[in-house]
C-alpha cells in the first residue's frame, strides 16, 4: 500500500514567513556522494515518547496481513512438500464388511443346503481385507516430483521476503510523511506568530498615517492563507498517521517521536555493488529462480510418466462366516470362509501416449514462460536499480543546494529584521526576504523527505537493508 503524505504543491503558497527563531539545517558533501545529517528547522519540543521507525518495521512485519498471507501460502507448500514425498508409500487401502449369511452345510460333494439366500437360519458374517503396492522404480516420478514440490515452498519463502521488502519501503515513506507535515504545521504556526506581529505593527502605522494600507491588505490575506495552509498540513499529519496505523496494525495509541525530520546519513557506493546486491538479494528474482527448478522438475515428471511404475504388491484378506461350512479342499472356492495373502512384483502403466506426449510439450512451454520471467525481472529489476540510484543522487544535490539556499534567504531575513529594529527598514521591507525563506526552507523540508524515500526505494530495489547501513 503506498501513503500519500505529501501532497504539497499548494504550500509554496507560505507566502511571508518571518522566522527568525527557526534553526536552518546545512548539507555538505563528505566524499562521492556523501551526505552529512540535515537538522530540519523546527520548534518541535524535542520529546522521545512515540515508536521509532525500526520499531514500526518490526510492527509491521509482525501483523501486516499481506505477510500473515504469504506465510499461509507457504504453509500450504510445506505441506504439499510432505503430501508429495508420502502419499508414493501411502497407496494402501483397507476394507472391512459385516453382514448376516444363511446357515450352509455340507462338503465340496454334497450339501442338504439350498442356494436360497434368505433363509430362517441366519447368522453374522464378516470380512477384513487389505492391499497396496509400494513403489520401487519410478523412472523418477517421484524424485522430480519432490524436487518440483520443494522449489513451490521455495517460491512462497521468497514471496514473503518479497511483502516484507515493499512494506518496508512502504512504512518508512508514511513515517517520514508524518515527520514532514508535522514540521510543515511548526513552520507555519511559528509563521503566523511572527505574522501577527508585523500585521500589528503595520496597522498601528496606517492607523497613524505613516503606514502603507495596501500592504497591510496583502499581509493579511497572506496571514488568512496561512489557516488554509495549516489545515492541509493536519490533514496531510493524519493521512500519513493512519497510513502507518494500518501497516502496523495498530491502532490510534501508535504515534512517531515528536523530532524533527532529518536526512539519512548515506554514503553511495558504485552503482555496480547495488546491481550485485539486487542478483544477490532481491526477492523477486529468487522467486522466478524458484519458479524455474520447479518448472523444470515437472518436464522430468512428466517425461517420466511416458514409462511404466515398477512396484512390491502387497495384498491380504480373510473372511469369516460361522454358520457356513468351511471348505478345505483347496480346489473349491469358499466365498464364505478363507484367509490368503500375497506378495510379488507389479508394473502399473497407462496406455495414453499421445495425451501424455502432449503434456511434456505443455511443461516444457510453461518452463520457458518462466524462464522468459526471470529474464524480464533480471532486467527490469536492473532497471529499477539505476533509477533508484540516479534519483538519490539526485535528491542528494538538490537537497545540498537548496538547504544552501535556505541558509542564504534565511540571512537575508535576519538582516532585514534588524534594520527594522535599527529603523533603517519599514515593517513591509519584511515581505520578500519572509516569502523567500519560507518557500525555501519548505523546499529543502521537501529535498529532505524525497532523499530519505530515495534512499528507501534503493533499498527496496536490490532486497537488502544493507544500502541503509552505508556510511553509518
Amino acid at each position: 500500500m503506498r501513503s500519500s503524505p505529501v501532497c504539497w504543491a499548494s504550500l509554496v503558497l507560505l507566502a511571508v514567513l518571518g522566522i527568525a527563531s527557526v534553526s536552518v539545517g546545512q548539507t555538505d558533501e563528505t566524499g562521492t556522494g556523501g551526505v552529512v545529517p540535515v537538522t530540519a528547522g523546527s520548534a518541535h519540543a524535542q520529546g522521545t515518547k512515540g515508536v521509532s521507525l525500526e520499531r514500526c518495521i518490526a510492527l509491521a512485519e509482525k501483523n501486516y496481513p499481506k505477510i500473515l498471507e504469504a506465510k499461509a501460502r507457504r504453509a500450504q507448500r510445506v505441506a504439499s512438500v510432505d503430501i508429495t514425498k508420502y502419499t508414493p508409500f501411502s497407496e494402501f487401502s483397507v476394507s472391512a464388511g459385516l453382514g448376516l449369511a444363511p446357515t450352509v452345510s455340507g462338503t465340496a460333494d454334497y450339501s442338504k443346503a439350498t442356494d436360497t439366500s434368505l433363509t430362517r437360519n441366519m447368522g453374522l458374517a464378516w470380512q477384513v481385507g487389505m492391499d497396496g503396492a509400494i513403489p520401487l522404480y519410478t523412472f523418477g516420478k517421484i524424485t522430480h516430483g519432490l524436487e518440483a514440490a520443494e522449489a513451490a515452498m521455495r517460491v512462497s519463502e521468497h514471496e514473503i521476503d518479497k511483502e516484507r521488502n515493499d512494506l518496508r519501503l512502504n512504512v518508512r515513506r508514511a513515517y517520514y510523511g508524518v515527520q514532514l507535515a508535522r514540521d510543515a504545521r511548526v513552520l507555519i504556526v511559528d509563521a503566523a506568530a511572527q505574522m501577527d506581529e508585523h500585521i500589528a505593527k503595520l496597522a498601528e502605522a496606517v492607523a497613524s498615517g505613516d503606514g502603507d494600507d495596501i500592504q497591510l491588505l496583502r499581509m493579511r490575506v497572506f496571514r488568512a492563507d496561512l489557516t488554509v495552509r495549516k489545515s492541509e498540513a493536519d490533514k496531510q499529519e493524519a493521512v500519513a498517521l493512519s497510513a502507518l496505523r494500518f501497516l502496523t496494525g495498530q491502532g490510534h495509541e501508535l504515534d512517531v517521536p515528536d523530532v524533527a525530520l532529518q536526512a539519512e546519513t548515506q554514503q553511495l557506493e558504485p552503482m555496480s555493488e547495488y546491481l550485485a546486491m539486487a542478483r544477490l538479494y532481491r526477492p523477486e528474482l529468487a522467486m522466478a529462480r524458484a519458479g524455474v527448478a520447479a518448472r523444470r522438475a515437472m518436464v522430468k515428471v512428466e517425461t517420466s510418466k511416458m514409462f511404466p511404475d515398477l512396484g512390491l504388491a502387497l495384498s491380504a484378506k480373510w473372511s469369516y462366516a460361522p454358520e457356513v461350512t468351511d471348505q478345505t479342499n483347496p480346489f473349491v472356492r469358499d466365498s464364505g470362509n478363507y484367509l490368503y495373502y500375497g506378495l510379488g512384483l507389479v508394473a502399473r502403466y497407462k496406455l495414453d501416449f499421445v495425451p501424455q506426449a502432449a503434456r511434456v510439450s505443455q511443461a516444457k512451454s510453461q518452463l520457458d514462460e518462466v524462464m522468459a520471467t526471470e529474464q524480464w525481472a533480471s532486467s527490469g529489476i536492473a532497471q529499477q536499480v539505476t533509477d533508484a540510484y540516479a534519483e538519490v543522487r539526485d535528491t542528494h544535490t538538490k537537497l545540498a543546494a537548496l538547504s544552501e539556499a535556505a541558509k542564504l534567504a534565511k540571512q537575508w531575513l535576519v538582516k532585514v529584521q534588524q534594520g527594522i529594529e535599527v529603523g533603517t527598514m519599514d515593517e513591509q521591507d519584511i515581505v520578500d526576504p519572509a516569502k523567500e525563506f519560507a518557500l525555501k526552507r519548505f523546499a529543502e523540508m521537501m529535498a529532505m523527505y524525497d532523499y530519505n524515500v530515495a534512499v528507501s526505494r534503493l533499498a527496496q530495489a536490490t532486497g537488502s537493508e544493507r544500502v541503509l547501513s552505508h556510511g553509518r
